[in-house]
């Protein structure tokens, strides 16, 4: 029994520069057209479409295989979707010119293919090369570096619905040469379009990297072009055991300190609806959210319960950020915004609700436990408090992204870290919290939740 009428696998797989492949072949766009086409057809209930790795015919690419009847196509294009889609998964026909026939050939063509790849792997693994995979990894800076530049100089907006390296080069007072330098590596990622001498966004950079998209993300990307200069620094923070970046000591600037939240209100405003979901709202009078910097989680709690009322503590730089965001959504009769230092001010009383969310990582233990004893202050009877943060395994390895997140905390505060399920229990219970455990969420982040008896 087939839960699905079809089901296509595509070949997606990547090798070196200058070995076939379909990735090289265009399989990435193949793919996206598929899955627009099906879907504007209707038929995503019907067709499952599953990326996968090498066929066997790489100088075919890119290729498809369909079951339950097993039809191989080879040199399938984005162009060619609309026909495939309309012939075979719709009128039950294959599309002739694109498929194989002779079984014996292309069995043979998959042997030698798979025979040619294991020789060339046993013969790099003889001589000691680089495996793939490391040297990506070692090299995978470079094309960060590329993308991170584009989005300092704002060139996706500059390219607009389509300009020449020399266009780009006077909209952003850049040098063309090195413009055009840059422009190709874009779309040699996959990031640009580059036909007759004229750059074009792809649909997701035009959406999410230009300025006249309601959805452009590139102001708090700003923030990882910040995070990558501290990053150079790692060497010299490793032998230091501490950042050895002034940054932390002087006030952010204005844009640093609006990239900063614009990138946090990203995050939270998609984690957000989960954390209300989880927390709930309705037994909630008082919510006291500390370092609450764009206020999203405050937003979306006084949304969940007409009843809750909140409190936005941040420093006082950030806290127009804040009551914008308030403004907006129709709360500033119910969400309050109050300066204050998380790191030594009191934080007032009676709070059913203390959320503290990506703030703990910033923080030594000493700090954390600090910080928890005045929130545990500040909670009324039966009132619990809510830490969502990266929360390691025991053995601090997982999740990576928390793991290497601690590394951020190395070149970018004096002494924070991400910290396991185990050392925020203890630091809960030594303050009074009972009750104590961890929440699960889908993502990078935990929920460490307590009460005050």
């Amino acid at each position: 029994m087939e839960p699905l009428r079809y089901h296509a696998f595509i070949c997606d797989h990547r090798r070196p520069d200058g070995i076939p492949c379909c990735a090289a072949r265009g399989s990435s766009a193949t793919i996206d057209a598929l899955r627009k086409e099906v879907a504007a057809r209707g038929l995503s209930d019907e067709v499952q479409i599953t990326p996968c790795g090498s066929l066997g015919l790489c100088e075919r690419g890119p290729n498809i295989v369909v079951y339950p009847q097993g039809i191989w196509y080879s040199g399938v294009r984005a162009e060619d979707i609309p026909e495939l889609v309309e012939s075979h998964f719709i009128q039950g026909r294959t599309v002739e010119r694109l498929v194989h026939h002779d079984v014996a050939a292309l069995r043979a063509e998959i042997g030698s293919t798979r025979a040619r790849m294991l020789a060339a792997q046993h013969a790099r693994d003889a001589a000691g090369v680089l495996p793939d995979d490391l040297n990506r990894t070692l090299r995978g800076f470079m094309e960060s570096r590329a993308l991170l530049t584009a989005l300092e100089l704002d060139m996706f907006s500059a390219v607009g619905a389509g300009s020449s390296a020399d266009e780009v080069a006077r909209k952003t007072s850049t040098h063309p040469r090195a413009t055009e330098m840059l422009l190709n590596a874009l779309a040699a990622m996959g990031m640009l379009v580059k036909q007759q001498g004229v750059f074009r966004n792809t649909p997701a950079t035009a959406r999410h990297f230009a300025e006249s998209s309601p959805d452009n993300a590139r102001f708090g990307l700003l923030h990882v072009a910040n995070l990558w200069h501290r990053w150079s620094t790692l060497t010299d923070c490793v032998r230091a055991g501490t950042t050895v970046s002034r940054q932390h000591e002087a006030k952010r600037s204005g844009d640093s300190t609006g990239a900063f939240i614009a990138a946090m209100h990203r995050n939270a405003v998609e984690r957000a609806p989960l954390v209300v979901r989880t927390v709930g709202a309705e037994p909630v009078g008082r919510l006291l959210d500390v370092g609450g910097g764009s206020a999203a989680y405050s937003i979306a709690f006084a949304n969940a319960s007409e009843h809750l009322h909140a409190t936005v503590l941040d420093l006082p730089d950030v806290l127009p950020i804040a009551q914008r965001h308030i403004d907006e959504a129709g709360l500033a009769a119910r969400i309050e915004t109050r300066a204050g230092d998380l790191r030594r001010d009191r934080f007032g009383t009676g709070f059913d609700l203390v959320l503290v969310s990506a703030i703990c990582h910033m923080l030594s233990p000493a700090e954390n436990r600090d910080l928890l004893r005045r929130c545990f202050e500040a909670l009324a009877s039966q009132g619990r408090l809510v830490i969502q943060d990266f929360v390691l395994e025991a053995d601090k390895t997982a999740p990576k992204h928390g793991a290497l997140f601690a590394l951020n905390m190395l070149v970018g505060t004096p002494a924070g870290s991400t910290y396991s399920a185990d050392e925020y229990a203890a630091w809960m219970h030594e303050v009074g919290f009972r009750e104590v455990r961890q929440v699960r969420l889908p993502g990078p982040t935990s929920l460490m939740m307590g009460a005050k008896a």
